[in-house]
């Protein structure tokens, strides 16, 4: 069984981000609604509960009324070593579409190549690979 999973509770958007996330890595998503749950602790468009498999695999919902959405301090999702070199670079772009990009994906002092992107939905991602 794999590690532990990324899940994500969204203000709102998590169509839209585990959407955007599909389209950058990849995968199978899957999307249940609240209405799809019987849940009435939000619109019933809401999702309820979302997943992106594939190479990247992260979960997400949108988040009920009176629960904390996603803001992250001191974490980072790694992609350190996960794809060729070409693959991280375009994942590096894709994420920095709207985004930020704190370090430039490139040749660090160590001899490694990464970089630091915050996607346009708040998550905080760390990309390289050894030349």
């Amino acid at each position: 069984m794999p590690g532990p999973q990324v899940y994500v509770s969204f203000p709102g958007t998590a169509q839209e981000a585990l959407t955007f996330y599909r389209d950058v890595f990849g995968g199978e998503l899957t999307l249940y609604t609240y209405q799809d749950f019987s849940r009435s602790d939000g619109p019933p468009d809401a999702i309820a509960h979302g997943t992106l498999s594939g190479v990247v695999a992260l979960g997400g919902s949108d988040a009920a009324a009176g629960e904390a959405s996603v803001r992250t301090e001191g974490v980072m999702l790694s992609l350190l070593g996960t794809a060729e070199p070409a693959v991280l670079h375009e994942w590096f772009a894709r994420l920095s579409d709207g985004g930020t990009v704190v370090d430039a994906l490139g040749p660090k002092p160590w001899g490694a190549f990464d970089g630091q992107v915050i996607d346009r939905h708040g998550l905080h991602w760390i990309i390289g690979y050894e030349d």
